[in-house]
């Protein structure tokens, strides 16, 4: 009688990204306890604030368009060297670690948002894309659509404008940059009237372009926009 082959359930050994030690993920549970630790954000834009405050001043004084902001880690070492892994050296197999994490910062997140109905990864513009082969927001928004459930849309936002990076330039110049930069499908537009949404991305900086993304969802009909972010650059008295 011919038996059935075995199944086996367990996994290869990995090396950990940040430490290169063996892991079952390419996140050891030491480098979770050591560098991933969470702490209070700022329910609007993710910046730390102390314990018990839920907005940080700068959202108090001017709200932005994003309804919530829920960030993993903060962006630096040693996230930052797993970031350019992932987005510059096609670290693919860094998604489903770098998604876990932001999965988990969602299930514990304090915002009294409920889950969104759509998740949209960030666009890249068609140079922009051609020139690194693959989306890193869109490779990250898969896994979370598979981990938590949610319907994925990955071609209902579209980037219209090719911006230079936003980081080093002046507010003003950042908000000129990227005025019309987005756009939606005209044929997926009935998808997004009505529905909670949330943007994903690898990396917030200054919160300016996922900003002009949520100003554009909403002006499309998007009856709110949260964004979910791996990793949120932190204040510069903070850095």
């Amino acid at each position: 009688m011919d038996l059935p082959a075995p199944r086996f359930t367990w996994a290869l050994p990995t090396l950990c990204s940040v430490c290169r030690a063996w892991a079952a993920e390419r996140v050891c549970d030491a480098c979770h306890e050591r560098f991933a630790a969470p702490h209070v954000r700022c329910v609007r834009c993710a910046l730390p604030v102390p314990a018990g405050v839920m907005h940080c001043a700068g959202c108090l004084r001017e709200p932005p368009s994003l309804d919530a902001t829920i960030a993993a880690v903060d962006y630096r070492f040693p996230w930052d060297g797993v970031v350019a892994a992932f987005k510059f050296r096609a670290g693919l197999d860094l998604a489903g670690a770098l998604a876990s994490m932001v999965e988990n910062a969602v299930l514990r997140a304090s915002s009294p948002l409920p889950l969104p109905t759509l998740l949209l990864p960030v666009p890249l513009s068609r140079e922009r894309l051609a020139e690194r082969g693959y989306n890193q927001a869109a490779v990250l928004a898969r896994h979370l659509a598979r981990r938590l459930g949610i319907t994925l849309e990955q071609r209902l936002l579209r980037r219209l404008v090719d911006t230079p990076h936003q980081a080093d330039l002046p507010r003003e110049r950042r908000l000129a940059n990227l005025r019309g930069a987005f756009g939606v499908e005209p044929r997926r537009a009935l998808h997004l009237r009505g529905r909670s949404v949330a943007l994903v991305d690898d990396v917030m900086t200054t919160g300016t372009t996922l900003a002009e993304a949520a100003r554009t969802l909403k002006a499309a009909g998007a009856a709110g926009v949260q964004a979910w972010v791996f990793a949120r650059t932190p204040a510069p008295e903070d850095r």
